[in-house]
């Protein structure tokens, strides 16, 4: 969650000091005889503090909206009246003298000063019941904008004690505040409440409201609820993103094929355009036996320059069609790794795709030129495909050698198989050429006679 910034705050003017109108306000007229406790009522404003006030007020409020609010000023005439009449105020005046404090602190994003006067605020014995919740409120906002989350929750929880009512900012900010300190439990339950008031109130709730709350299930790992709230969202708002956290939802809560699916429409609707995803859908369909679907894709990713033409993920092709058994199309890619890579593994890539189509020669040449290459991961189980391709175009002596070096490469169950299939090459060896022979004994059998006409 992202911490709250000072400079989104220019709000705070407005939501946490009411402007005074004076026209509301009981005041003291100059020819109204006031005996001293009379003019110590809460409630009234005396003449001489009505006219500073009136004063203050036109340098930090102009009429004309052209003009610039005088701050400087209005912190002198602040200090002043301050200076000179705070002790004989009443509780009311007190109050307005601190209210217009708090305006000069806002207006000039001065946060840490404003929080004092709203403390001193709250000092005053006889503090209207409305003006005592407002400075509640804006002390849990502007200790948020302080990232003082256990004073912000204090005066947030206050105001609830003192209110009749519940309100939609002070239940988004007991939240915030909670989940600042990772405390995310008893964020959970205010966030909730939030946004059941505001759709009460007959509020619209954005995308982000929801999103919110979908973060904080995450961290919670309640999941079933992220599973609802995630489809909620994507029918409400129909967001790449929340799309994509459908198939993490799913993950989350081991249902693979839903998960895949999920990333499968998200991929339809033309979500998906990162390489991760594009691989991780390509290479999850091949595991649901969807591989040539999943190769498409990855083939898509690579022409789009989304995925990254590099010997990894060119294999990772070259893996989905051989999964597919599309062999045809897994040569080129295949080729294109063995031009990159280091090892000899590529080009025993090559020369499998070209055994099992039957280019036995090819194979050949593909098997040998992985050995030559070298740093083969198995190089017993290269030379004995070798052998076994030499073996399908004849080539006894030279199978029979590379099914040798096979087995001197070999592990002991690996020699096994290699000095098997040197019983194999002799035996078959010996079959070709008893055919061999028939063939030729066969000939000299049907060897034509003279012809009968001169």
């Amino acid at each position: 969650m992202k911490k709250v910034n000072k400079l989104t705050l220019t709000f705070l003017t407005a939501l946490l000091a009411a402007p005074f109108i004076f026209s509301q306000v009981a005041i003291a007229g100059e020819d109204e005889q006031r005996a001293p406790p009379e003019a110590r009522t809460s409630g009234t404003l005396s003449q001489q503090v009505m006219r500073a006030i009136t004063e203050i007020q036109e340098l930090m409020s102009p009429e004309d909206p052209e003009d610039e609010p005088n701050f400087a000023q209005a912190k002198i005439a602040l200090d002043d009246l301050r200076e000179r009449r705070f002790d004989r105020m009443n509780d009311f005046e007190k109050s307005t003298l601190l209210s217009f404090y708090t305006n000069y602190y806002l207006g000039i994003e001065d946060y840490v000063g404003a929080i004092g006067i709203f403390e001193e605020t709250l000092t005053i014995e006889e503090l209207r019941s409305d003006v005592r919740l407002r400075t509640l409120r804006s002390l849990g906002q502007l200790y948020a904008a302080e990232e003082n989350w256990p004073n912000s929750i204090r005066n947030y929880q206050a105001w609830r004690e003192l209110s009749e009512v519940e309100d939609t900012i002070v239940y988004k900010g007991l939240s915030y505040a909670y989940y600042q300190q990772e405390l995310y439990a008893e964020a959970l339950p205010f966030w909730l409440d939030y946004m059941n008031l505001s759709m009460v109130e007959g509020e619209e709730l954005g995308r982000d409201d929801y999103a919110y709350l979908n973060g904080i299930y995450f961290v919670l790992e309640d999941f079933d609820s992220a599973l609802d709230l995630t489809k909620t969202m994507i029918v409400k708002f129909n967001d790449s993103t929340d799309w994509l956290n459908l198939n993490a939802v799913y993950a989350s809560l081991d249902m693979e094929e839903r998960r895949v699916q999920a990333l499968n429409l998200a991929y339809i609707n033309g979500y998906v355009d990162d390489e991760a995803r594009y691989l991780n859908l390509g290479q999850s369909l091949a595991g649901m036996d969807i591989p040539l679907t999943g190769s498409k894709i990855i083939e898509e990713g690579l022409e789009q320059d989304i995925i990254e033409t590099n010997e990894d993920n060119l294999k990772i092709a070259s893996q989905m069609h051989l999964i597919a058994s599309t062999y045809a199309q897994a040569l080129p890619t295949a080729l294109q790794v063995a031009e990159m890579s280091d090892s000899g593994d590529a080009w025993d890539n090559v020369g499998y795709i070209h055994y099992v189509m039957h280019n036995y020669t090819d194979a050949v040449e593909a098997f040998q030129a992985a050995i030559d290459k070298g740093n083969l991961s198995n190089s017993s189980d290269t030379l004995l495909f070798l052998a076994r391709a030499l073996m399908e175009i004849d080539e006894f002596d030279a199978a029979r050698s590379a099914a040798r070096q096979a087995a001197d490469a070999a592990d002991e169950d690996d020699r096994d198989s290699a000095n098997q299939y040197l019983t194999f090459i002799d035996s078959s060896e010996q079959r070709y050429n008893i055919i061999a022979q028939r063939k030729e004994e066969a000939i000299d059998f049907y060897e034509s006679y003279p012809s009968l006409i001169d």
